[in-house]
């Protein structure tokens, strides 16, 4: 207890930077990226595959700075870099960048150039969301959602599992996860939601209970998909940055999850034009 106690105290910066949003959360994204896939590559270590943290560092930093470039004030610019012409060159680059590492035909192998490219969107792309969610201006306020689903599902679940678990949920991935504790996780995470959205969001509640829900669910498969590379790997955490917790991956593995559908639910409200009121 007094451990978690030291983590949370820790993880407070990390509280600051979501209430702050917009270029702070850009920023802490970035770094969080290059963080957690330094992490997911060592994991590979024990496998005897080495996939290339410099192709890594140097996607993440590409994505980040079009990312910059898309949010100039300049119509020329706008027209140039933007969404879909920025995602589309950043994956080409970073898919024959991951490519070309195999030219060394003598020293890597498939999997080297394969789990890099798994590393650069399962963990940076995915995280690249919630920088994302962070530049939308009024509706930055939808990060919290992110952050309510991920983290609400675990501590609910967590509670639920410890005092009526009984079902065990995937045994041979997660042995002490229990349909009880994913029960009461997605049930927390609705109830949670509903709040934010009565409170922070009041023309858009029906959007925080469907979040709520679903965010809580593809959270779970976030826990579990991170817990599945790890029995892989051969590791009990990915890292031990954080007290406790383990590593950056081990504490933000769902976020990867919940991040992308957060964004893509927010972007159809926009598409269809049916945002209230967000304050």
């Amino acid at each position: 207890m007094k451990t978690r106690i030291i983590s949370g105290l820790i993880m407070l910066p990390l509280l600051i930077i979501v209430i702050l949003r917009g270029w702070v959360l850009f920023a802490g994204c970035f770094v969080l990226s290059l963080l957690a896939v330094y992490e997911f590559f060592r994991g590979f270590r024990e496998l005897d595959i080495k996939p290339s943290y410099p192709i890594a560092a140097g996607s993440t930093i590409l994505l980040y700075v079009f990312g910059l470039l898309g949010n100039i004030d300049n119509e020329d610019c706008m027209v140039i870099f933007s969404s879909k012409y920025i995602m589309l060159l950043w994956v080409f680059v970073t898919v024959l960048a991951c490519l070309l590492y195999l030219f060394k035909i003598e020293e890597r192998k498939l999997e080297d150039a394969m789990v890099t490219l798994v590393g650069i969107f399962y963990v940076v792309f995915f995280c690249y969301h919630l920088a994302m969610l962070g530049m939308l201006d009024e509706l930055s306020i939808t990060v919290w959602l992110v952050v309510i689903t991920a983290f609400g599902t675990d501590i609910c679940a967590y509670f639920a599992g410890v005092t009526m678990g009984k079902h065990k949920l995937c045994p041979v991935i997660s042995p002490k996860k229990t349909w009880e504790g994913a029960i009461g996780g997605v049930l927390g995470s609705v109830i949670l939601c509903g709040l934010f959205g009565l409170f922070f969001m009041k023309y858009s509640i029906v959007l925080c209970l469907i979040v709520g829900f679903l965010g809580s669910i593809i959270s779970m498969f976030g826990d579990l998909t991170a817990s599945i590379f790890k029995r892989k790997m051969g590791i009990k955490d990915y890292g031990n940055l954080i007290p406790g917790h383990g590593g950056i991956m081990d504490r933000f593995d769902s976020i990867l999850f919940t991040a992308p559908l957060v964004y893509y639910a927010v972007s159809l409200i926009i598409v269809f034009g049916s945002i209230g009121a967000w304050d």
